[in-house]
């Protein structure tokens, strides 16, 4: 398995037709079942198929599913943000909205990011404008540890976000069964008084911050 392809440069014809197929053409067409069927359902026959191509007609871009799925983040993230001069929570805010916005409703990103797997520029990229915001007080241990908090964070909520059906469930079941759960049944009381729902997101982030912050005042 190796990440090589996504770091070489892909020159573009000066002359004669475009090509019909390119690498973002079926990092595309992979996304594209993977949002509508997930992770599973993509395959290099399923892409090929539904690109009007030979399954051999794909290995001439990419050498297997690992390398497809590592191609489908690197285009599904995009290029990272740059974070400009700012306090480091402020910057590591931005940085987890920006990547919120890039997975949003894709439960698959979840997945594809575990495990042993290639790495591209632009996944790459998304780690450095994170640690370039980061203050010099944490070890680089440290450092590394918090991105992958963070964007831990930030994926989990993306899948969950892809529907509110859960959501749905809870309440038909608690209409039901409140008597068998009343810490559930109480909390959902306070928030039809009280509101605060859909706030996962912005409450466990700034509750990491919060700790972050604790270790960093301290040293």
């Amino acid at each position: 398995m190796t990440g090589d392809f996504l770091w070489q440069e892909r020159a573009r014809p000066t002359r004669g037709p475009k090509p019909a197929l390119t690498l973002d053409k079926i990092a595309d067409a992979a996304i594209a079942i993977a949002d509508a069927e997930g992770l599973a359902a993509v395959s290099m026959q399923r892409v090929a198929a539904d690109l009007g191509y030979t399954k051999m007609s794909l290995y001439r871009y990419l050498p297997g599913k690992a390398e497809l799925v590592a191609a489908m983040i690197e285009r599904a993230i995009g290029e990272p943000p740059v974070i400009g001069e700012q306090p480091w929570r402020e910057g590591l805010q931005a940085w987890a909205r920006a990547l919120l916005t890039a997975c949003e409703g894709r439960a698959w990103v979840q997945e594809a990011t575990t495990g042993s797997r290639p790495i591209g520029p632009n996944e790459l990229g998304w780690t450095e404008q994170a640690l370039r915001v980061l203050p010099p007080a944490l070890t680089g241990a440290e450092r590394m540890d918090t991105v992958a908090t963070v964007a831990g964070h930030v994926r989990m909520i993306a899948g969950q976000n892809v529907q509110k059906a859960p959501e749905q469930s809870l309440l038909r079941a608690m209409s039901e069964h409140a008597d068998r759960f009343p810490a559930v049944a109480a909390a959902i009381a306070d928030i039809a008084v009280s509101g605060g729902t859909d706030e996962a997101f912005s409450f466990g982030l700034e509750r990491i911050l919060d700790g972050l912050e604790v270790l960093i005042r301290g040293r």
